[in-house]
């Protein structure tokens, strides 16, 4: 007699295997929107990165490349309303490799195009942000549709995939935080997010594979990109090279990219070195004695002692080269946040030539949670050098060098100094504002002895007038007393300093005087003599004026502002 159930039971071994299945399209699902969610927030960063490099005002740059790509997710979205539910596998694996094509080679193509056609970058900048981000607009809401099929309920569904879109793009920008921007360069980054999320289409593509209506195409497209992913992690660094030759007048023969900037040397025909930190220029090798002698001697001559100096920035050694021609000095320290830029100086052979090997024999600690902590010393020994007419003699001092932040180290270092050299880059941006603010100025007269005597290199009183200004009021305003300086530095133009010290010890009166009545510089400069101190003192005629009485602080980074006004047009590199 036949069994009644046996035809009902033969299905149950089908419906087993396609729950499985199901539930694999809902992990693919998960997964992707996890990774999509990362890449997204990578991208983002990425191209905001990359704009800040090339154009500068990296707060302008990244708050208007995220605002724009927000913009242009929400189109996307609106866009995909347009799309068929029968084509949503196709639209999303297309939409997918469009976006690792753009993303991988985005950063690539807004370097070639400022390079060869800087008058067409900010239509290309716009057009490849829009476009990165109406792709990235179309992700959610076509996972979402896609997700249906196994959750009707709204609510399940939307918290579903928005959870792990956010969840995704929070460990996106941990790891582009510390480990793509940390050891891989921006295109690096680029192509790096791109196979991930052509990794993205096709795990979506095999787990939707019957509901894709153009295989072959679709396969075929990921793995064509893939290839030119291939080809640019091949090529990458000699297009990258190539790019940035062009805006160079010289040959490059250094090209890094540190945790915190750009670094590039360049050496003409004539051997003159030059360095750039993201697109400024540092020095020239031909006249950086002329700035460094005015950034030392000076307030070396009119300290009362040189026994403790401390040096903020000037982590290519030069400044330290000057002040280690004095045999009193007994003691170095030199803070520059970036380890990178204080080991060229220390091993290049370029940098050795010029700093003499001012910091070829100290030992380097850094610390990378930026806060102030204790560094090992050495004894250096300094043979003068013969170009300055001195004496081949011995001077022993102990260097400390430090690769943390300034702002930090005055903070939180005990002890005072005797001199301070303040060697930063110039505020063309509002990180680097900080460092002219009213509270660092504050922490600068606490790290002064009682005569002690300070100098900040203050950009030019010429073209960024309103800039040089605001550094002397916002001196004042930290109770230090100071009186400006300049000189002529071929390869800046007019250059301005700012020297002084505790405004309980000094007034102008007399710092002017002090200056005055320096001594003869024969023995320790090349360029600077006692003369051209006492003449640097003169301005033109209404030079320093102005209406303006704002000061530099934290909240209101005003220097930055007038620095920028003042530079707007002018070519950041040579």
């Amino acid at each position: 007699m036949s069994n009644p159930k046996a035809p009902n039971s033969a299905p149950a071994p089908f419906s087993t295997k396609a729950n499985e299945h199901r539930s694999l399209q809902t992990v693919a699902i998960i997964c992707v929107t996890f990774m999509m969610g990362a890449c997204g927030m990578a991208y983002e960063y990425t191209l905001s990165k990359i704009a800040s490099d090339i154009l500068g005002n990296s707060v302008q740059q990244w708050a208007i490349v995220i605002a724009v790509m927000l913009f242009c997710m929400g189109l996307g979205a609106e866009i995909q309303r347009h799309i068929s539910d029968k084509r949503l596998i196709d639209i999303f694996v297309y939409s997918q490799i469009l976006l690792a094509l753009l993303g991988g080679f985005g950063s690539l193509l807004m370097l070639h195009v400022f390079s060869a056609y800087p008058s067409h970058f900010a239509l290309t900048q716009y057009l490849l942000i829009s476009s990165i981000g109406i792709l990235i607009g179309f992700e959610i809401p076509l996972l979402s549709r896609i997700n249906e099929q196994f959750s009707t309920d709204v609510k399940s569904n939307l918290a579903r995939i928005l959870k792990m879109d956010y969840m995704g793009a929070l460990i996106g920008a941990m790891l582009w935080v510390f480990l793509l921007f940390r050891y891989f360069t921006m295109v690096q980054t680029g192509l790096i997010l791109a196979l991930t999320t052509l990794f993205t289409a096709l795990v979506l593509l095999i787990s939707f594979r019957s509901q894709a209506s153009y295989h072959a195409r679709l396969y075929a497209g990921i793995g064509l990109v893939g290839i030119l992913i291939g080809v640019g992690f091949t090529f990458g660094d000699d297009w990258t090279q190539t790019a940035e030759q062009r805006l160079y007048r010289d040959r490059i023969i250094f090209s890094e990219t540190s945790k915190y900037q750009h670094i590039v040397l360049t050496e003409s025909h004539a051997g003159v070195i030059s360095c750039f930190i993201n697109g400024h220029l540092q020095f020239n090798s031909h006249d950086e004695h002329i700035y460094h002698e005015h950034l030392v001697h000076p307030a070396m001559q009119i300290a009362t002692r040189r026994d403790k100096v401390l040096i903020l920035g000037g982590g290519d050694g030069l400044a330290l080269r000057e002040v280690l021609k004095y045999d009193d000095v007994e003691s170095v320290t030199l803070v520059d946040l970036d380890p990178m830029m204080t080991d060229l100086a220390r091993n290049n052979v370029h940098f050795k030539r010029l700093n003499h090997g001012s910091l070829s024999s100290t030992r380097v600690t850094a610390t990378e949670n930026q806060a102030f902590l204790d560094t090992g010393e050495a004894k250096i020994s300094i043979t003068k050098a013969t170009d300055f007419d001195a004496e081949s003699t011995d001077t022993v001092a102990t260097i400390s060098v430090l690769n943390v932040d300034a702002s930090a180290f005055v903070a939180q270092a005990p002890g005072k100094f005797d001199v301070i050299i303040i060697d930063f880059p110039d505020p063309n941006s509002v990180e680097l504002a900080k460092l002219y603010s009213q509270h660092f100025y504050g922490f600068i007269r606490q790290k002064l002895s009682a005569d002690g005597v300070f100098v900040q290199q203050s950009t030019s009183p010429y073209h960024a007038k309103e800039a040089f200004l605001c550094i002397g009021r916002t001196l004042h305003s930290g109770g230090l007393t100071a009186v400006p300086f300049h000189d002529n530095v071929p390869s800046f133009g007019e250059w301005g300093w700012w020297i002084g010290g505790r405004d309980t010890f000094y007034s102008e009166t007399k710092l002017k005087h002090a200056l005055s009545d320096t001594p003869n510089l024969t023995r320790h400069t090349k360029y600077l003599t006692s003369e051209l101190t006492r003449a640097s003192l003169h301005f033109g005629k209404n030079q320093l004026e102005t209406d303006q009485q704002s000061v530099n602080t934290i909240t209101n980074p005003c220097i930055y502002n007038y620095y920028l006004e003042a530079w707007k047009g002018s070519q950041s590199t040579l």
